[in-house]
């Protein structure tokens, strides 16, 4: 039977599958790709609003600016015009010379005016565009210049003549300049606001591709982790159906051997041993009376006796012959005394519910967790006292041991054997082993198993171990 576990191991080597690309690594990379992403797109938003920032200030803002110098400019350019209408008019009694002042105002204003324009001035207007106006401009105050003097050596009459044939046209032909300069206003900021809807939509549907594509990428890692981990969900129930087999067979190639053991202490040593007894009772019988060979005879056989009582001792703890005579319930009726007995420990033992047979393997299984569960609570618990429960219940069967001493606490990195192979046999058996420490101090090892399991554990065993 031992052989078994070779070819077992053998088997589950062969059907192992060839080591994988970690996962790690691919989230890594897709961790890596989705950053770069982010931050490319983070600095070509960034790019793009720092470019329409950059738009609004220099060219909109600058080009508002520049179109209320120049409503300024076609402001005072409709005043000289308004004034030079009054000087030509023939109904104004007061000389030319009066307007001087007035002239002088405006002169001073549209320099400022003229000043501050050029700052502003859209960057699309050409150098030939500023140059006319500010030559038609040092032309037209010339022009203003030569007139009033002409007033001052009281030339008014040709002074007039002057401003109705050169003047006025001047400053219609300025205003007609500072016009189309407005209009040229307007059509830029109405590009730029196109620009700027452009550049937000542009935006928007980049927003969108993105967003698609994050969502895209995100979905794709989901379907990659979904896959990842039904592959490792499908290795790790394959290692588990693998670790119960070899936890199940080991478990039988063990009770196996303990009972080869058990019998052959039970039949071959106590059948020499009970020879040797009545060897050594014949003997006696011939010896004489008072002698001391019949002393030392006795002697002998008393210690034969008392060996004999140890192998048999020692063969129902490897394997208590009257689990496969007489059932679980009696075996624990016989072995829980023995434990008083050997520990010193007060147990009470209680049964409830209407007892059901169990089957001899699952039998050993409840017989072997009760074993260890007791043998901590002599080894490690420090009680002085212990109860037992046994529950023959509808549906299940119950096994609770319990103590008041200091109790255990399980680490992950050092388990005990014992408590291991407790998991292990419930899990056999489709039982649940939980161990809890009540508030009061102890431990509580309760076993669960179905009843359907306990019944018929060991057919499916026999099962198992054909296959």
């Amino acid at each position: 039977m031992t052989a078994a576990i070779p070819a077992l191991y053998a088997r589950g080597v062969s059907r192992s599958s060839p080591p994988e690309r970690s996962l790690t690594l691919g989230l890594l990379l897709g961790l890596l790709i989705t950053l770069s992403a982010v931050l490319a797109y983070s600095a070509y938003i960034t790019w793009q609003v720092a470019g329409l920032r950059q738009l609004q200030t220099n060219l909109v803002d600058r080009n508002r600016k520049d179109s209320l110098q120049l409503l300024r400019i076609q402001n005072d350019l409709n005043l000289l015009a308004v004034a030079m209408r009054d000087m030509v008019s023939s109904d104004e009694p007061y000389p030319l010379t009066a307007w001087s002042a007035q002239f002088q105002r405006i002169r001073t204003d549209l320099d400022d005016a003229m000043r501050l324009e050029a700052e502003f001035a859209a960057t699309n207007r050409t150098p030939e565009q500023s140059a006319f106006l500010s030559q038609s401009f040092t032309q037209f105050w010339d022009a203003v210049d030569r007139i009033f003097a002409l007033a001052h050596e009281g030339k008014e009459k040709q002074a007039r003549e002057q401003i109705q044939l050169s003047l006025q046209e001047r400053q219609a032909a300025l205003s007609t300049a500072v016009a189309r300069l407005l209009v040229q206003n307007s059509e830029n900021e109405e590009q730029a606001g196109q620009r700027i809807v452009q550049i937000y939509d542009r935006v928007r549907r980049q927003v969108y591709v993105f967003l698609a594509c994050t969502l895209l990428a995100i979905l794709l890692n989901g379907l990659s982790l979904i896959r990842w981990n039904r592959r490792l969900f499908a290795r790790m129930e394959e290692i588990s159906e693998r670790r119960s087999e070899l936890a199940q067979k080991l478990i039988a190639t063990q009770e196996s051997t303990l009972r080869y053991i058990s019998r052959e202490l039970h039949d071959e040593f106590g059948q020499v041993l009970t020879a040797v007894g009545s060897m050594l009772r014949r003997a006696g019988t011939h010896a004489p009376e008072g002698s001391s060979l019949r002393a030392d005879l006795q002697e002998v056989l008393q210690t034969v006796q008392t060996t004999l009582e140890s192998v048999r001792s020692l063969s129902q703890a490897l394997h208590p012959v009257m689990l496969d005579e007489a059932g679980l319930e009696s075996t624990l009726d016989w072995y829980i005394p023995n434990v008083e007995r050997q520990t010193g420990i007060a147990i009470s033992y209680e049964k409830q519910g209407e007892p059901f047979p169990v089957d001899g393997s699952a039998g050993v299984h409840v017989y072997r967790i009760l074993q260890e569960a007791l043998n901590n609570v002599a080894r490690h618990s420090g009680a002085k006292e212990a109860r037992v429960r046994l529950r023959f219940l509808p549906h299940t069967l119950e096994l609770e041991v319990e103590d008041r001493g200091t109790g255990f606490h399980e680490r992950p990195n050092k388990r005990g054997i014992g408590l291991v192979a407790m998991r292990e046999r419930s899990e056999l058996m489709g039982g649940q082993i939980v161990f809890s420490h009540p508030a009061e101090g102890g431990t509580i090892v309760h076993l669960t198993v179905p009843r359907e399991k306990a019944e018929s554990y060991g057919k499916e065993d026999h099962s198992v171990a054909r296959g």
